[in-house]
């Protein structure tokens, strides 16, 4: 009996800085609205190659 992943369900989004996506993390769970960057590195050099 193979166990299946429901990661391919999570919800998704593009980090504005690297272009990359990155998916939903439990962490994040109460603020999935307000999470734009990937990464706090992505974060950090919002100002160099993002918007």
């Amino acid at each position: 009996m193979a166990l299946t992943h429901k990661k391919p369900h999570l919800p998704s989004k593009i980090c504005p800085v690297c272009q990359r996506p990155f998916t939903w993390r439990k962490k994040w769970a109460r603020d999935w609205g307000q999470v734009v960057y990937c990464s706090e590195r992505c974060r950090k050099n919002k100002n160099k190659h993002g918007d």
